[in-house]
């Protein structure tokens, strides 16, 4: 495997690798498919991704990293559209990227989809061009519809789609046990053709800083109970929450709290017209709060491991979340997690060992969480210790990439387990 170079496709139809982190539909999922291509590119792949061109000015084909380019492909108007308005272009999608292929003579052995619509598109290209594929769903229509019922604005249809791309994936990577058993419960998927391999962390990005150092450099003051809440600002993050919960703190100490909330569509957000962002202003306000919180905006990437060890804890109490990249980043940092216990963050977070965990939607119950950790520093400091080992030991995306690197050989072997394949059907050491 490692002595000859095999060319395999990502398809990523509404998240590049390319894209700014944090906006309303750009997140966990760009990360995912920069930082794994990077790292399975270190191990010999040429990859090429695929993802739709949302900029008429974008060049067709970018070569990003070695080894690895990123292919803009035609579907629909040039310009940013939400992704629940993108199933309709996928016909296009499909047509052009096989045009593509075939005009640049291109072999892939394998394609790795990543969400459902570029799920669909693989289906496709099995079928037109005799490729196998595999598959990281990122989120499942069952598990939203549940969750979101009328507010969920995706096509009727997607869970139909997603039944489909599960019989005809060669291989389905779920991110956590409970994707595992969402899939196989909902969508009566095959264990045999499961393996879990979570998301990752960059140790090049996020690591332990100086906490007085990383409040210097932002500004932040260092007489404050520091909260830190960094990521979509979406209300399935529950976002609402960890504020309501602000309302019911009582500080142990002559420290007062300050929750900073990292994220939106700009980095002044006070003159944004974000519908979300003007919803929570009106939740602190009605509770008198709003001198208690800073919304600090979307940051630059290289900017969010300040905020990381600026904080005394990183907050994340999402309705459900099918993974969660950001408590791996927190932790990566030296820096406790709370975090509602669903779906990937009940995996990553080992409660009471690297943080806790607490129910989504109840800020009460949050609030005597934060209070406990707050007040006693030894366990503070014990907590973070444990995460930096925890995320080094389970979470870097070389092991990630190596995990996945197994599966793909699962699939082109024709389901022959290898001697270091030790997940197929099964759960992660992680757990």
């Amino acid at each position: 495997m490692k002595n000859k170079k095999r060319r395999i496709a990502f398809i990523s139809d509404h998240a590049s690798p390319l894209a700014c982190i944090g906006r309303v539909d750009t997140g966990g999922q760009n990360v995912y498919v920069a930082q794994l291509t990077k790292y399975l590119a270190q191990q010999g792949y040429l990859i090429d991704v695929y993802t739709r061109r949302d900029d008429a000015e974008a060049d067709e084909i970018v070569n990003w990293e070695k080894g690895i380019r990123v292919i803009h492909i035609k579907a629909g108007p040039e310009c940013n559209i939400a992704k629940e308005e993108m199933l309709q272009f996928m016909p296009e999608f499909q047509n052009n990227m096989i045009r593509f292929i075939i005009s640049n003579h291109l072999h892939y052995e394998l394609i790795h989809a990543n969400f459902f619509m570029s799920g669909l598109v693989a289906c496709g290209l099995k079928k037109e061009l005799d490729i196998p594929f595999v598959i990281t769903f990122h989120a499942l229509g069952c598990i939203r519809r549940i969750h979101q019922a009328h507010k969920d604005k995706f096509p009727e249809k997607r869970i139909v789609i997603e039944e489909m791309i599960v019989r005809e994936a060669n291989h389905i990577i779920a991110e956590c046990p409970q994707d595992k058993d969402d899939l196989i419960v909902h969508y009566r998927a095959n264990p045999r053709k499961i393996s879990i391999v979570p998301c990752g962390f960059s140790s090049s990005e996020f690591y332990p800083i100086e906490k007085t150092v990383a409040r210097s450099i932002l500004g932040l003051p260092h007489d404050q109970h520091i909260l830190l809440q960094l990521g979509r600002m979406v209300e399935r993050k529950g976002i609402d929450n960890v504020i309501k919960s602000m309302a019911y703190l009582k500080s142990a100490s002559d420290k007062s709290f300050k929750l900073i909330i990292v994220g939106g569509d700009s980095e002044k957000m006070e003159n944004s017209e974000d519908l979300e962002y003007k919803r929570l202003c009106t939740v602190a306000k009605r509770l008198k709060i709003m001198d208690k919180i800073e919304f600090a905006g979307r940051r630059d990437r290289d900017k969010l491991k300040f905020y990381y060890n600026a904080a005394d804890l990183f907050i994340t109490t999402p309705w459900y979340e099918p993974f969660g990249i950001t408590p791996l980043e927190a932790m990566a940092c030296g820096t406790p997690v709370i975090g509602a216990n669903v779906g990937g963050i009940k995996f990553s977070v080992k409660d009471g060992v690297t943080g806790s965990l607490v129910p989504p939607r109840q800020p009460k119950k949050l609030a005597k969480k934060i209070e406990d950790i707050i007040s006693d520093q030894a366990v503070l400091n014990t907590m973070g210790l444990n995460a930096i080992k925890h995320v080094n030991t389970w979470f870097t995306w070389a092991r990630v990439a190596e995990q996945i690197n197994e599966s793909y050989q699962y699939v082109l072997s024709n389901g022959k387990p290898t001697s270091k394949l030790i997940n197929i059907g099964g759960d992660s050491q992680a757990a």
